[in-house]
């Protein structure tokens, strides 16, 4: 078959069943004559296309989605390249954040982008600039065309580099702008499939005004710092996690098999990858994943500069520690995937959301945050950096949720403007408490509804904050640890303004007219105090006994009683005795409120994990970014050795690890009858026993 172009050149088109002239078209660009572009969609051109793409193209070639447009490109009558448009990308995050239209606007200007679905120069050309060239031909008659046959004139053209195979040179080359990668999924039926085979996005602009014309804002973007690199890169970082000599006893309480710890490293990349969303540069990718590996690994320093020379190489110290401080990846995105898998393994409707901070010492005055405070690290007044953490546990384990850095009030001083500039705090920034900062963490967590909760716990840091305690989500319970000088009324104290005896100011306020308030300590030492012996929980060396009390109080708030509470105290085989308030409702068992003071000390143990395996407190950052960053990565490592223990199923003995689902529902309790409780009210309880679990770290934790 033959046919004239429209522009006088012949194409020697042959049947299917007769080979290709694939002898090589090699040379500089200037050198031939003119390529010719023409449409093959719906002309004697279209076979010839078909079978181009379907033998030469990776992908090969199936029907495209919706409007679609073939051109195929023509030296010398002999063809040289293949292109398709078809339809864009129904939602493609990197984009659309570029656009910056909402929903509602793409749903309506949707079809005013195209997609470069297909391009392919034909593997005996080589013909220097071609590929940018023919790029630039089509698009100067895509518009014009697209709408004479589709009746809409596209404004804008999308393709896919898989970076695998291809560097985007010549796109880049034709002024096509990288936005990021995508993903790293397809469609599948009506839905989507995790792939984990990310590709970048280009885009070209074909109407300077479109955003004009679409009626949205361009948002701030900051494309990735750099191009990608090869992929040798990340193929040789994943050769060296499989060599990385992995400890059996990276799990605690878990000893792997050698074909466990083989497995290790292929089970860290593919954790790591389920973040890359995050990511805009697979170099971004690398250096997360070597960072993620470093905290994990046996090395004593867990900071920047040991992690790159352990896991990439001398010149990559400077990048990891960017990657930290400034590189522009979405560590939002990666937060809330890490939130939304956690859930997936731990959420339970009785769970219990945890609020505690951490300090982490630190000399000089430079880092972020630093100042003279109280370091429950020392125990005592110390330079130190503080956060604020949320966790959350269930029967099925645990783990971090959230965090934020504390900045003293003296931060916030006009003589400490270049010093907040300095370590990038961010300008909008306001003095906040830590329990203000917890309420905002937790009214988080709870949005999200990710994290079904029963019970909120915290320290007595937040117990002794009422502004804190009232301003809990709804529906929640809070077991609130306090100290042992809090005050409290054992009966409701009569409360009026005082008579006026006509001295002095004449009265206005109520006070306590009858009634005395007494602390919890003198309760607890009282002779009256009921105690009842309770098994809170199986430790690695036996159970874990204590003595609990629980009466109704009406805690004291500026002298006047607040509404009646619980107060729980539990007092320890060595005498030691811890109290907490609790709204819980007054016919709440007793079983219920023991289980909520277990449910307390896994965040104590995620410190614990946190900063005896992986680097919780190794770190070296001075600014904002990246600290929380490194909090983040760390709250991944912990996660990643929670799947692990789930992912071998070793934690059904009483040896269980950290964050192990426990064996049981709660706490075991004895039979109890009315005295178990003091005023007038018994305690019901439930007759099913409830035992938890702990490794020997986790009975110290519950005996402190």
């Amino acid at each position: 078959m033959s046919d004239r172009l429209r522009s006088g050149s012949h194409l020697r088109l042959v049947p299917d069943a007769a080979p290709l002239d694939t002898s090589p078209i090699q040379g500089d660009l200037h050198t031939w004559s003119p390529i010719t572009v023409e449409v093959a969609s719906h002309s004697s051109l279209e076979p010839l296309w078909d079978q181009l793409v379907r033998g030469y193209h990776y992908l090969g070639y199936q029907k495209l989605l919706g409007h679609r447009l073939k051109y195929l490109a023509v030296l010398q009558g002999r063809p040289v390249a293949a292109l398709a448009f078809s339809a864009p990308a129904r939602v493609l995050r990197v984009r659309d954040q570029w656009i910056g239209w909402s929903a509602a606007q793409r749903h309506v200007h949707l079809d005013r982008i195209v997609n470069n679905s297909r391009f392919l120069i034909l593997p005996w050309v080589a013909v220097k600039n071609l590929a940018s060239h023919v790029l630039a031909r089509t698009l100067a008659r895509l518009p014009q065309e697209w709408a004479a046959r589709f009746g809409t004139r596209p404004w804008l053209v999308e393709t896919f580099v898989d970076p695998r195979r291809f560097t985007g040179t010549c796109y880049r080359a034709a002024n096509w702008q990288g936005l990021g990668q995508t993903f790293g999924s397809g469609k599948q039926g009506h839905g989507y499939v995790y792939h984990g085979a990310a590709k970048e996005v280009y885009v070209y602009v074909l109407e300077p005004r479109f955003r004009h014309r679409i009626g949205c804002t361009q948002q701030p973007f900051c494309p990735s710092h750099r191009p990608p690199p090869s992929l040798h890169k990340v193929e040789d970082l994943q050769m060296i996690l499989r060599h990385a000599g992995w400890s059996p006893a990276l799990v605690p309480g878990v000893t792997l098999t050698e074909a466990e710890v083989a497995q290790l490293a292929d089970e860290l990349v593919a954790f790591h990858a389920q973040f890359q969303a995050a990511f805009g540069r697979i170099e971004h990718r690398r250096l997360g994943l070597a960072y993620l590996s470093g905290l994990l690994s046996t090395s004593p320093a867990k900071s920047v500069e040991p992690i790159a020379l352990a896991f990439l190489d001398a010149d990559a110290v400077r990048p990891l520690q960017r990657f930290l401080k400034a590189y522009r990846w979405d560590d939002a995105a990666m937060a809330a995937t890490h939130q939304a898998l956690l859930a997936e393994s731990l959420a339970a409707p009785d769970g219990m959301l945890t609020v505690d901070s951490c300090e982490f010492p630190k000399k000089g005055t430079e880092s972020v945050g630093v100042a003279r405070q109280y370091c429950g690290a020392r125990g005592k007044v110390e330079n130190c950096q503080s956060g604020v953490f949320v966790g959350y546990t269930s029967d099925k384990g645990y783990g971090l949720v959230a965090s934020r850095l504390y900045l003293p009030a003296s931060w916030f001083t006009p003589e400490q403007a270049q010093r907040r500039k300095d370590t990038r705090v961010p300008p909008d920034l306001g003095f906040q408490t830590n329990p203000q900062i917890a309420r905002d963490l937790l009214a988080q967590a709870a949005q999200t509804q990710r994290f079904p909760a029963t019970w909120i716990g915290c320290d007595a840091v937040f117990g002794a904050d009422w502004a804190f305690l009232d301003g809990l989500p709804p529906g929640t319970c809070y077991f609130a640890s306090i100290r042992a000088n809090t005050l409290v009324f054992r009966t409701r104290p009569r409360v009026g303004v005082p008579r006026y005896r006509g001295r002095g100011r004449k009265p206005t306020q109520p006070r306590v007219t009858q009634g005395r308030a007494q602390t919890v300590g003198q309760i607890a030492r009282s002779k009256t105090c009921p105690w009842t012996p309770v098994v809170l929980a199986e430790g690695a060396k036996g159970p874990i006994r204590a003595e609990v009390a629980c009466l109704r109080v009406y805690p004291a708030q500026d002298g006047l009683p607040r509404e009646e509470v619980w107060l729980f105290v539990r007092r320890l085989e060595d005498g030691q005795l811890k109290y907490a308030f609790s709204n819980a409702p007054a016919d709440a068992p007793l079983a219920a409120l023991c289980r909520a003071a277990t449910l307390r000390w896994p965040i104590e143990q995620c410190f614990q994990d946190g900063k005896s395996q992986v680097g919780m407190d190794h770190y070296e950052h001075r600014s904002w970014p990246a600290w929380h960053r490194h909090m983040l990565y760390v709250f991944l490592a912990l996660h990643f050795l929670l799947r692990l223990r789930l992912r071998f199923k070793k934690n059904a003995g009483p040896d269980a690890p950290t964050g192990a689902p426990p064996r049981g529902g709660g706490v075991a309790v004895p039979s109890l009858d009315a005295r178990a409780c003091a005023g007038t009210r018994a305690i019901s309880y439930e007759e099913k026993p409830h035992c938890l679990s702990l490794t020997q770290e986790e009975a110290a934790g519950a005996a402190s």
